[in-house]
């Protein structure tokens, strides 16, 4: 435990040093991660298939703002759409521009979880999101993610159906907009998990601000829960398959990247609390102080030390 903390002091350390090389490095990474998935999933476009194109926009978003990575990436994954379908990627056009009206005009703070979510879902481990978001955000914070799901299951939806979506030509462009609307809004399992981390999600969020020791464990195991009930009484009720396996393997992942994240943001020592009150003319304070659990990282210093040849003494 102690090594750890060190650890932790030293890599925090390093942040505050060179905390301007590091975020571009931590965006360069993201933004490669969301091409180079996007063109193994729905890679219709050969010309952004090219290795050196997903690097180069990458290098470029290493510099912008996670607002504009997520556009820069919906603009890439609309090209790559319009490969195979008109239809879809109208859909997916209007699905952003809705968004970006209706709330990210406002609060634009966590449009990277819009890329991120259907990032987790291709990595397999998507249960960790409403976690890790929970703990790290506000109950608004649902909306991206949800958009981020339904983002995933599109995706999903074209890479299972391109051979229809090219080929559908017999069919009115109006009739296939609607047919294609109709298959993404009628998708259980996409309904389902949307359910599972909206709800997982606020839960988090309210039980990590209780005023109770580890409210964040408590939230990991709280949002946990809440997502294996919704999805097991969605299998149930919606007859959605999920299997079992791959589900409990995904949430252990989830809880185990969830906990190391408390460690490094969240990290207390409960058995130094303090309980403070105080008062002025309109109000009396009741106050939980807990201490953070930090240590001082060892300054070693190396001392040389050379070994000088001893002579005889002279007769």
């Amino acid at each position: 435990m102690m090594g750890l903390l060190v650890l932790k002091e030293r890599l925090k350390g390093f942040y505050a040093r060179f905390d301007i090389y590091v975020n571009p490095l931590i965006k360069f990474i993201f933004s490669c991660m969301a091409f180079f998935l996007m063109n193994g999933n729905i890679g219709f476009s050969s010309k952004l298939t090219e290795p050196f194109v997903p690097l180069v926009l990458a290098l470029l978003c290493s510099f912008l703002p996670y607002g504009a990575i997520s556009f820069l990436a919906s603009g890439f994954m609309l090209i790559h759409l319009s490969g195979i379908s008109i239809e879809i990627t109208l859909v997916m056009a209007i699905f952003i521009v809705v968004v970006g009206l209706l709330y990210y005009g406002f609060q634009p703070g966590d449009s990277y979880l819009l890329v991120l979510t259907p990032i987790f879902f291709l990595l397999k481990i998507p249960y960790a999101i409403p976690l890790i978001v929970g703990l790290s955000g506000s109950a608004i914070s649902v909306i991206p993610v949800s958009c981020g799901v339904f983002i995933y299951y599109t995706l999903l939806y074209v890479k299972q159906n391109a051979g229809v979506l090219t080929n559908d030509m017999s069919v009115d462009e109006v009739q296939k907009f609607m047919q294609i609307m109709n298959s993404l809004l009628a998708n259980k399992q996409m309904l389902l998990m949307v359910g599972a981390f909206a709800l997982a999600l606020v839960v988090v969020v309210i039980v990590k601000n209780l005023s109770v020791d580890y409210s964040w464990m408590i939230a990991i195991i709280a949002g946990t829960i809440t997502q294996l009930g919704v999805i097991f009484i969605g299998d149930i009720a919606l007859d959605v398959s999920v299997s079992v396996i791959s589900l409990l393997l995904g949430m252990l992942a989830s809880i185990l990247i969830s906990v190391i994240y408390t460690f490094f943001v969240f990290a207390v020592d409960y058995s130094r609390t303090e309980y403070v009150q105080f008062e002025d003319d309109d109000y009396y304070y009741y106050v939980k102080a807990v201490p953070k659990l930090t240590v001082s990282t060892p300054d070693v210093k190396v001392q040389k030390i050379n070994a000088t040849k001893l002579q005889r003494p002279q007769r």
